[in-house]
């Protein structure tokens, strides 16, 4: 229950996204579902971000093969239900005519019997796909300060990137939002920074009435492709009532100089690669080990990593990586890489610059560099992954644009 004086907000979780950018990760499951750095999946950051900032009361919109991501829903997020506290996954249920969500803002329409057996004063919308860290209880006291309808999360990014994300121009206060541009080539730069713009993160809060209200006339614009971005945000920019919030004035517990005001999009092969590495240095640019702002998951029951044999070069061991509970490095050597629970390194074997899901079997003497190994794959022994893209595309595999070679679930190799 909300102390009094506090408003009652309900949050959302926009779950539904099909992730074509992220095959053969989401062939098989909802982009949401994919794992990410060793125990994860990438819905557990928006939840945890959401639960962390005191707000227990979640709906998660899902629809594309959504049986695993309902899976994890419910046996991670299982919160306290004689406190009214509940993270619920709700599929698209056909509620307002015969079609599936046609856009973000049209799982809100068909949802909005959530918002109205809940009756919260705020409502706080947030993406499932992205990893950062974020407090929204300072989100939501911007918003009632301002008397702002729509408040939308902003990331500074270099002008120069402005044509990789929809940009929002803002007045002189450097708060209310005058424009809404998705990949402007002509951006303008922020009052207080010139040579930077404000970057939407996909994180909204809203005023109950005016969400209601914006969707339902989204639903009958023939002409709207049933955005929230693309759509909703720009007709409460249109009266005047949206406000950016700057990610920048965002400050979590426990975080430090170097991964504060982190966000990564993951949203395609290299940019997911990417985020799995910067998570591995000694002083990792997005720190999973912050215990004040923890990143809640459910994992199943492994036992502990464990590192065997230490006879010259058949030696167990891993440097520079992220290990994670049932992992069995039997003399093979892992570097900079990220391994999931229940996988085998076997002895001989050399992994570097990779990210393996769980259950992965590596055989004696392979060799994997600059790899991305979905779950349960066994990778034959002495095969090489990641040093020739040419018989990585001739084993049927998937070879990224900056060289990543891509394992998806269920790849049986060749091995004769």
């Amino acid at each position: 229950m909300p102390r009094r004086g506090q408003p009652k907000v309900l949050a959302i979780v926009l779950a539904g996204g099909e992730g074509k950018r992220l095959m053969p990760l989401t062939a098989d499951r909802a982009k949401p579902a994919v794992p990410f750095g060793g125990i994860h999946r990438l819905i557990d950051f928006a939840l945890s971000n959401v639960v962390n900032s005191g707000y227990a009361k979640v709906v998660v919109l899902t629809q594309y093969k959504s049986h695993s991501l309902d899976r994890h829903v419910s046996q991670a997020w299982n919160l306290s239900s004689p406190l009214g506290h509940y993270v619920a996954a709700i599929p698209a249920q056909q509620r307002r005519g015969k079609s599936w969500y046609t856009g973000s803002a049209d799982a809100i329409y068909q949802s909005l019997n959530a918002i109205i057996d809940e009756r919260p004063d705020i409502v706080i919308v947030v993406g499932a796909d992205h990893v950062y860290r974020m407090d929204f209880s300072a989100m939501v006291a911007q918003h009632l300060d301002t008397g702002a309808a729509c408040t939308v999360a902003a990331i500074r990014q270099p002008i120069g990137m402005a044509d990789q994300f929809g940009v929002m121009e803002v007045g002189e206060d450097g708060r209310r939002i005058t424009a809404f541009r998705e990949k402007p080539t002509d951006p303008r730069g922020l009052p207080d920074a010139p040579h930077e713009v404000y970057a939407s993160m996909g994180n909204y809060v809203f005023s109950t009435d005016a969400l209601m209200e914006a969707v339902t006339a989204d639903a009958s614009d023939e002409d709207s492709r049933h955005d929230m971005g693309g759509d909703i945000v720009p007709s409460f920019v249109r009266d005047g009532s949206a406000h950016a919030y700057d990610f920048a004035d965002n400050h979590v517990p426990g975080s430090t100089d170097r991964d504060r005001g982190y966000w990564r999009d993951v949203g395609t092969l290299d940019s997911y690669f990417d985020a799995h590495l910067d998570l591995t240095s000694i002083l990792p640019v997005f720190n999973l080990y912050n215990y004040d702002w923890p990143i809640h998951t459910h994992h199943g029951p492994y036992p502990p990593a464990k590192f065997v044999h230490a006879d010259g070069e058949r030696a167990g061991g891993a440097t520079n990586s992220i290990v994670s509970p049932g992992v069995v490095v039997s003399g093979g050597h892992v570097h900079n890489s990220v391994l999931s629970p229940g996988v085998f390194v076997h002895s001989y074997s050399s992994v570097v610059d990779t990210v393996l899901l769980d259950g992965v079997d590596i055989g004696r003497h392979a060799q994997l560099e600059r790899v991305i190994v979905d779950k349960g794959v066994r990778v034959p022994p002495r095969m090489r992954l990641g040093f020739d893209h040419e018989e990585d595309r001739a084993r049927g595999l998937l070879v990224t644009e900056s060289g990543i070679t891509v394992v998806g679930k269920g790849h049986v190799f060749d091995e004769s």
